[in-house]
């Protein structure tokens, strides 16, 4: 019985490098999994002039050559043993051994798909080839179906005949991947900024009123009027994940405060979120529902409850060889709780549809999501001014790898038109529209495996007919983020 060497890859778990086969495992392992194999026909697409096929006459009546000296040792070169096996295939068509260390070497290189295709290949002609169903499992891992793993390495394990020097790692493994179905992470940021308009106040100094039909302008006092200065910024956050074969629950929950030298802008908000995610072929569906509770300035301002679905469509889009675009839909519904002015009380529902994109140029992974949505906000009472809204919104994030970090952007624009007039005293009770835009950029970096640097810039711009809703906003921070 040969020896297999044990290494980690970048995620700490374990890496089993194929050196023999068992001896003499049950086809059940593989035909429980209902494996359907076929020769990969890339495998000659993918050679190079160093690696051609020998000519179809004379490898045809060659056999299979001793593969011994090809097995890998602690330092193999996965690349030279890749390309040193590759003319050997014509020879080898019917060798589960060849098969099960070209599979190795091809998930040694980061070729995921041909590892899998060889490794399936090797355990069609010989399902007791126990150094294959090793490999095989954790190609499986790390294409990202975690339950055919574990199904797969539990049976392995359950086997008498395992070698005595291989259960201990066969457990930790399983034990590894087990531990990936219940997650629970806990991290804080801590981060110090600028903020132009701490207090949210409108951008003019005054305004103008319209009293017995006339323009009257009104001055507005200092503190309705934006404070600008520095502020401390503090979150604390947690989220859940247990993960199932078909389907995966998230809950979150989140703290966040700012603090600043105007006490009457503090803010205090806490977030709680759940989501119930259905996973299919190539496509998936999720149901969520949350609350959110917000203070402003030591009091309570509004309660948020919604509940909402998204679901991702089979179909996807091609990008000139760039990656794919998944299109998906959404609904969302909210109820706007207002505790010192009921009148206030809304409820919005918002219809939308996007793609999420996965892109990738010059080597650079990118995720690209436009979502394009319809707005409507009807209150609960009667009397509140400007009755109903409507309106639209576009948001687009953006994400990719840059200065040795992750680069986020957000870009948002909503619009929203009132169905009556506002007030008599504004514009002559003319019907209040809102054009609201803003732009969010992230910068991560990691420092050590559990804290990373953030940078964060923002900047919003609301235009409206009535210069009591004119704002602007910018701020940044610098600061941390730690993982407990």
């Amino acid at each position: 019985m040969v020896k297999r060497n044990r290494k980690h890859n970048k995620s700490g778990t374990l890496l089993w490098v194929r050196s023999a086969a068992f001896k003499r495992f049950s086809q059940a392992i593989v035909k429980g999994l209902g494996i359907l194999i076929t020769l990969p026909a890339q495998f000659a697409l993918a050679q190079d002039s160093v690696t051609q096929q020998l000519p179809a006459t004379a490898a045809s009546t060659l056999p299979c050559p001793d593969l011994a000296p090809y097995y890998p040792g602690a330092d193999t070169d996965w690349q030279l043993l890749q390309q040193q096996l590759f003319p050997l295939m014509p020879q080898c068509l019917q060798s589960t051994e060849y098969f099960s260390l070209l599979g190795a070497a091809l998930m040694n290189t980061d070729r995921l798909p041909d590892a899998l295709e060889a490794l399936e290949r090797a355990l069609l002609l010989d399902p007791a080839n126990g150094g294959a169903q090793i490999d095989y499992a954790e190609a499986l891992y790390r294409q990202g179906q975690l339950f055919s793993a574990l199904e797969l390495n539990q049976q392995i394990l359950a086997r008498s005949d395992v070698p005595a020097h291989l259960n201990p790692m066969l457990q930790q493994r399983q034990d590894a991947w087990r531990g990936l179905t219940r997650q629970l992470n806990i991290n804080g940021d801590l981060l110090a900024g600028y903020d132009s308009n701490l207090n949210g106040a409108p951008s003019p100094d005054q305004i103008t009123l319209t009293l017995s039909g006339e323009s009257v302008v009104l001055p507005l006092s200092e503190q309705y009027q934006p404070i600008e200065g520095a502020y401390a910024n503090l979150r604390l956050g947690a989220r859940y994940r247990q993960l199932a074969p078909q389907h995966q629950h998230n809950v979150t929950v989140e703290l966040r405060g700012r603090l600043s030298k105007d006490q009457d802008s503090d803010l205090l908000q806490l977030d709680t979120r759940y989501a119930f995610i259905k996973p299919e072929q190539n496509r998936s569906w999720q149901f969520n529902t949350g609350m959110s509770h917000l203070f402003f300035g030591g009091s309570p301002l509004y309660t948020a409850t919604e509940a909402g679905g998204r679901y991702v469509y089979r179909s996807s889009f091609d990008i000139a060889s760039r990656g794919n675009c998944k299109p998906f839909s959404s609904a969302a519904a909210q109820h706007q709780l207002f505790h010192n002015q009921s009148r206030l009380n809304a409820i919005e529902t918002k219809l939308s549809v996007g793609l999420n994109c996965q892109l990738v140029f010059n080597n650079d992974r990118q995720q690209f999501v436009p979502e394009f949505g319809l707005l409507n906000n009807d209150p609960v009472k009667d009397g509140r001014p400007g009755a109903s809204r409507h309106g639209w919104q576009l948001n687009l994030d953006w994400q990719l790898a840059m200065l040795k970090g992750t680069v986020s952007a957000q870009l948002n624009h909503t619009e929203m038109q009132d169905s009556d007039g506002y007030n008599p005293l504004l514009a002559d009770d003319a019907e209040r529209w809102l054009k609201r835009s803003y732009v969010l950029l992230q910068y991560r970096q990691a420092l050590d495996e559990r804290t990373t640097l953030l940078i964060n810039t923002y900047h919003q711009h609301q235009r409206s007919n009535l210069e009591l809703f004119r704002s602007r906003d910018s701020s940044i921070e610098i600061g941390i983020s730690h993982q407990f």
